[in-house]
């Protein structure tokens, strides 16, 4: 099916709510440097040991600073997985209105290659991802951040290249999504750069089997 020009942008979700939503530029700022600075140490040290001293020690705060925002670690970490969303999100979106993609399964495949640029780029990203192994529950509208990925992929796809948005389909590309991300965290498991023998049976396993369970 041809390309057309329609621009797909996707909300920032899941969010999280936090004690203090910043309102001026200093607030955001200092958001954002705690996030950093919790970005770094779940690099260093996993999301297990992080501790909210820790991170208020690397961002130069104060604990109480990071008490202002964030109750405790878990909700701190749940932030910085919704940015990690948003951010991969974000490639994703580049990818798929990429005019040079003139099909759904360049579209497709370079969005899959962003994520794991993602992986290699975005500090915290290994560890965490979208912080949708903090809480294995699915998200209060009944999704899971799996399939919240996929839908969006899905709607995005059909909306600029005509391909079918159905039930099956979303659930194909869940699933898909579901193996990729488990070879690709193990590929990435010890090496910052990722294991290129994983990383291409991922993309070898995962492109075989939508293509055998999507009639496009």
């Amino acid at each position: 099916m041809s390309a057309t020009t329609t621009t797909i942008e996707f909300a920032a979700e899941p969010a999280v709510s936090l004690r203090n939503e910043p309102v001026q530029a200093r607030s955001t700022a200092r958001l954002t440097a705690l996030l950093d600075a919790a970005a770094s140490i779940v690099d260093e040290v996993g999301i297990e040991r992080l501790t909210t001293a820790m991170v208020a020690e690397r961002a130069g705060a104060s604990i109480g600073t990071v008490y202002r925002y964030f109750p405790d670690r878990i909700v701190l970490l749940q932030a910085l997985g919704s940015r990690n969303f948003e951010r991969v999100m974000a490639g994703i979106t580049e990818a798929i209105n990429d005019p040079a993609h003139t099909e759904w399964r360049a579209a497709l495949s370079t969005a899959f290659g962003t994520v794991i640029d993602t992986y290699r780029t975005e500090p915290g990203f290994r560890g965490l991802r979208v912080g949708d192994q903090l809480d294995l529950r699915p998200l209060p509208n009944g999704r899971t951040h799996k399939s919240l990925v996929a839908e969006r992929i899905v709607e995005a796809l059909s909306t600029r290249f005509g391909v079918e948005n159905s039930a099956a389909s979303r659930f194909t590309l869940e699933a898909g999504l579901e193996m990729s991300d488990a070879l690709v965290a193990r590929a990435f498991l010890t090496n910052p750069q990722g294991d290129e023998e994983f990383i291409k049976v991922s993309t070898s396993a995962v492109r075989g089997f939508i293509a055998e369970n999507i009639g496009w």
